[in-house]
């Protein structure tokens, strides 16, 4: 098989590269894989919103206001001339996705409404009630239908193929026969999404969530940037874990402890329950630690997100998915009472490392959404920026990718990857298992959530890293796939993916004990102090033949602001 482009992943990133490539140049042979239907993509789960100067609501936002936010929000580690760029393409973009029918909640006066957001100074973030990222994968995925784009739906991804200076291909299986197949390309796109879901089980992120095309970056050799750095959410529900919008927060929620208090105003007396959400979350578990949580029969520890005093109206109108969710998930009715909620697993700042074209050293590999760093978002992204970030990246990454095969021709090579992973997976498959692939993703999410949660130190970090190690020797050691048959091989689909996070954990541990400070999402109670004279740097990594790392430190873009302390 031979496609000039071929964009893995099929969220609101691969969506929007799809249509930019298919804009730039329809005469291309241009595919979209996908382990998943396009509308199953994890996407669809975004609730809160989109930020972009609009004005619509306070007419003295802009995009210079937007970029400051972005990089105080960051703890100072984005790359503000990234940053800058995003924030001006923001009011352009939506207006794009409003051209193509996206459902906007609207003003009365017929504009699009703004919500605010957390670490926002201004009424910014658009919004489709709490369901923004659900019709925005719909109405890109109606574009690309209409526009012809192919697809190759429940395919998946095992490895990327390059010769060192320009990508041949990748390999991939097809679930729905168990077919292994080399596909040749002049260039790759990887919107595959983010890893949160090395946190199983204390993850907002859908099961799909692995870090695949990260894990595969990292194995072909590519540079991953601050790993170190994954948001936690301060809103999951108690049981699932399962995502609260910071949309209940914009609206007016209060946060409130077993005191019966509303704490937020110890930790940002400005903005309380919009402070950013690095600061939120560690709110909550600092609430919690000090006894001042509440805890259900099965010993699980919360606090309370209160909408009540919002009324039945406001939360039909705005928070209705919402609402659905306490209902379905934790049997509570938010217009009568409280929500149980933690800090969940939530969004990875880190990933393949790119420049402003979505370029990766490797000519031919692009990068994009979650599953790229850019970096605007630093040590910390603010709601509303994740869905800005994958459609202004993703439209980046369909124009240079054009521009690329325009003038390249298909490499020679590669098809010997193929007969490495038909090798593998044919092992995985003639073996027994001598462990349960439940069990193990189990002890994957507990050692990273004990040991690398919102609060780390030295100690924790180190036995947890023995830990993953003694974990992935004994997954790969132990783990078969128990299902023998071929076609929609879940279980061989689920391993594959666990080996991916096997690989996400390890690069994350790694890079989180190299990191002796706390910035943004990145907490460490024996370093409580940002060090800017020390570790302002991007974490650099690649990985060994032998397994080992190489770490380097990549320059931050200070052109904007200066460093300053964030007060909220």
């Amino acid at each position: 098989m031979q496609i000039d482009i071929l964009i893995i992943g099929a969220g609101g990133a691969g969506l929007y590269a799809a249509l930019s490539t298919i804009k730039e140049n329809s005469d291309l042979n241009v595919a979209v894989l996908s382990k998943v239907y396009p509308t199953r993509s994890h996407t669809s789960a975004a609730q809160g919103g989109i930020n972009a100067a609009l004005a619509n609501v306070d007419p003295t936002d802009n995009e210079e206001i937007h970029t400051f936010d972005t990089i105080k929000g960051s703890d100072y580690l984005a790359d503000q001339g990234a940053v800058k760029y995003m924030c001006y393409e923001a009011p352009k973009i939506i207006r794009a996705m409003e051209h193509m029918g996206l459902p906007f909640s609207r003003l009365n006066n017929g504009k699009i409404a703004q919500r605010p957001f957390g670490g926002a100074s201004k009424n910014r973030t658009c919004y489709s009630a709490d369901k923004i990222g659900l019709v925005m994968l719909h109405t890109l995925y109606e574009q690309c239908i209409k526009k012809g784009v192919k697809f190759l739906n429940e395919w998946f991804m095992l490895n990327i193929v390059h010769n060192g200076k320009r990508v041949q291909g990748i390999t991939a299986i097809n679930i729905s026969t168990g077919e292994i197949t080399f596909i040749k390309t002049k260039a790759i796109i990887i919107a595959t999404g983010g890893h949160s879901r090395v946190y199983w089980g204390y993850t907002s992120n859908a099961l799909g969530c692995t870090g695949d095309g990260t894990a595969a970056a990292l194995r072909a050799g590519l540079v991953l940037k601050d790993m170190e750095f994954l948001q936690f959410h301060p809103t999951g529900l108690r049981k699932s874990a399962i995502l609260v919008s910071e949309a209940a927060r914009g609206e007016g929620g209060y946060l409130i402890n077993s005191l019966g208090e509303r704490f937020m105003s110890k930790y940002a007396p400005e903005k309380m329950e919009l402070g950013p959400r690095d600061l939120v979350s560690r709110s909550i578990m600092m609430e919690i630690r000090e006894g001042r949580g509440f805890k259900d029969e099965e010993g699980r520890e919360y606090v309370h997100l209160d909408l009540t005093h919002l009324g039945e109206e406001k939360i039909k109108e705005r928070l209705p998915q919402i609402r659905e969710l306490a209902i379905d998930f934790e049997g509570i009715d938010i217009v009568k009472e409280p929500i149980p909620i933690k800090p969940t697993a939530h969004y990875a700042m880190g990933g393949i490392h790119t420049n402003i074209k979505c370029e990766t050293p490797i000519e031919g590999i692009y990068a994009a959404g979650e599953a790229q760093c850019v970096s605007v978002h630093g040590a910390n992204r603010l709601g509303g920026n994740s869905l800005l970030d994958i459609v202004v990246f993703g439209n980046i990454a369909g124009k240079e990718a054009v521009r690329y095969v325009k003038a390249t021709n298909f490499e020679k090579g590669g098809e010997e990857k193929l007969k490495e992973d038909i090798e593998f997976i044919k092992e995985l498959m003639s073996k027994e298992s001598k462990e349960h692939l439940g069990d193990l993703r189990a002890e994957l999410g507990e050692i990273m959530f004990k040991h690398f949660g919102v609060f780390k130190n030295e100690k924790e970090m180190q036995e947890g890293y023995e830990k993953l190690k003694n974990l992935k020797a004994r997954a790969y050691e132990n783990l078969a796939v128990e299902d023998k048959s071929k076609i929609f091989n879940l279980d061989l689909q689920s391993t594959l993916e666990f080996f991916n996070l096997l690989d996400i954990a390890d690069v994350l541990a790694f890079a989180s004990l190299q990191r002796k400070e706390s910035r943004g999402s990145f907490y460490r109670d024996d370093y409580p102090k940002r060090d800017d004279e020390n570790y302002l740097y991007h974490s650099m990594i690649t990985r060994n033949s032998d397994g080992s790392f190489n770490y380097e430190k990549g320059e931050v873009d200070l052109s904007l602001y200066a460093p300053a302390e964030r007060k909220y």
